[in-house]
């Protein structure tokens, strides 16, 4: 077998076609990223109870959102493996079709569970972590009206799995660019009553997103059976099949478990600061709002590693993996590393988008300091963890996971908890969970004890 320095990536993986695959995920994940930022931009400008109970709320949405997703990330690694199959033994791409459909199966009762479940355990679960009783009601408010949304946000989820596994990825960005603009004028009108409708505040911004969710998924049905090619079996419907849902489960369940760690941390962390003072929670808001741009890039190289490993190792030649995530590490890094000086050189102008409350502004301006500090130190590694997965050892990734989670844990507990720290050192501890991360990945990564995995 060739040696990753020996073997020659086709030009399919060239920096050419990596960015090429890459850029529709960027700009749908950033303009996803906009339905946060829109309702913190808007309820910034309602009050710090609404703007504080929106990034609890919000993060513990996420998390049961990140139930559904981390199995499609599950979806897509299967279907880029598939897809790498086909190209490369001629075989037909239907076994893809199958694989969406027992996806379509278990999401739709996912979601199912999740809301009635949400419904009844919601409130006690954020009235027993939560201090402050003007924030708790505010954030009851928002989850009953944002839960609803799951079904929606699990199908677009779905959708994407697809596009990106086949690396067919021109249609995110313009379904995310109806899906936001959706947002950006239900958010208007509801959350602060205008064109006749009611002031609804936070309520307003929950079903802002809800409403816009159901508008992405009802874009990318039409979209797909307008444009997908029959080869990919969408368009027949393909019933439970058991073996293929256990298949299927079995490499999507521990992205599941990590996706919900993952986001978990973020829940540790206000639960944290939440505990500080109210304006201390709106001060770590503005700054997670606007640390979700920088991620977003992250994550959408990440994505691209995930498909283009799998792809790869289903063409039968691992020996391009580690070529491929230096190339996707090195596109990820310039491309990143502008924003981030914009953004420390231009705090209060960044910060000003979020907010109008002076001592908000004030106050924020060290801990995007620190955000941008530690995301410069620790950029590539997401895109390493999803490389992991994408061999299809995702059980690994949730090890990963435990274990800088844990070290995360502490190193909350003894700042924030303890020594009562300010927001900006408190911020610290992002660059610590990350650096965890990058430094397993690259130990497995180069390990090669990936190799011969089957899924």
């Amino acid at each position: 077998m060739k040696t990753g320095k020996d073997f020659l990536l086709p030009e399919r993986y060239s920096f050419k076609s990596i960015w090429r695959i890459t850029f529709p995920i960027l700009v749908a994940l950033v303009m996803e990223e906009l339905l946060g930022m829109t309702d913190t931009a808007f309820l910034g400008r309602v009050g710090e109870i609404e703007l504080g109970a929106s990034a609890i709320a919000g993060v513990y949405f996420t998390i049961l959102y990140m139930l559904g997703f981390g199995f499609t990330i599950g979806v897509q690694i299967i279907i880029g493996r598939r897809n790498g199959e086909a190209c490369e033994s001629g075989k037909g791409f239907g076994a893809i079709g199958r694989v969406f459909w027992q996806g379509v199966w278990f999401l739709s009762a996912l979601a199912l569970v999740t809301m009635v479940l949400s419904y009844f355990l919601s409130p006690p679960l954020l009235k027993g972590i939560l201090k402050s009783e003007n924030i708790f009601n505010a954030a009851v408010v928002y989850v009953n009206w944002r839960v609803p949304g799951l079904f929606f946000a699990f199908m677009t989820a779905l959708f994407r799995a697809f596009y990106v596994g086949t690396r067919e990825t021109a249609s995110l960005t313009l379904n995310s660019i109806v899906m936001v603009g959706s947002n950006i004028l239900l958010d208007w009108v509801l959350i602060f009553g205008h064109w006749g409708a009611p002031a609804l505040g936070i309520q307003g911004a929950a079903l802002a997103s809800t409403i816009s969710e159901g508008i992405s998924l009802l874009f990318f049905v039409i979209w797909s059976i307008s444009t997908v090619d029959k080869v990919y079996g969408l368009q027949k419907v393909v019933k439970p099949i058991w073996k293929e849902l256990k298949q299927l489960f079995s490499t999507a369940s521990w992205v599941m478990v990590e996706y919900v760690l993952n986001v978990s941390v973020w829940l540790l962390f206000f639960l944290f600061i939440e505990h500080l003072g109210e304006e201390e929670l709106a001060v770590a808001n503005i700054v997670r709002s606007i640390s979700e741009v920088s991620f977003v890039f992250s994550a959408a190289f990440a994505s691209t590693a995930a498909t283009l490993v799998s792809n790869i190792i289903g063409e039968g030649h691992p020996e391009g993996v580690i070529p491929i995530i230096r190339r996707v590490v090195v596109l990820c890094v310039v491309t990143m590393l502008p924003l981030l000086v914009f953004f420390a050189l231009c705090p209060r102008l960044i910060i000003g988008l979020f907010t109008d409350i002076p001592s908000l502004v004030q106050a924020s301006v060290p801990t995007l300091w620190v955000m941008c500090a530690a995301t410069v130190l620790t950029l590539p590694w997401n895109v390493y963890l999803q490389s992991v997965a994408g061999t299809g050892d995702t059980r690994v990734c949730l090890r990963f996971d435990v274990v800088a989670l844990a070290i995360y844990a502490v190193y909350c507990t003894v700042i924030i908890g303890m020594l009562k720290s300010s927001v900006a050192v408190c911020w610290t501890a992002d660059g610590i969970y990350s650096l965890c991360i990058w430094i397993q990945g690259i130990i497995y990564i180069h390990g090669k004890k990936w190799q011969g995995k089957k899924i």
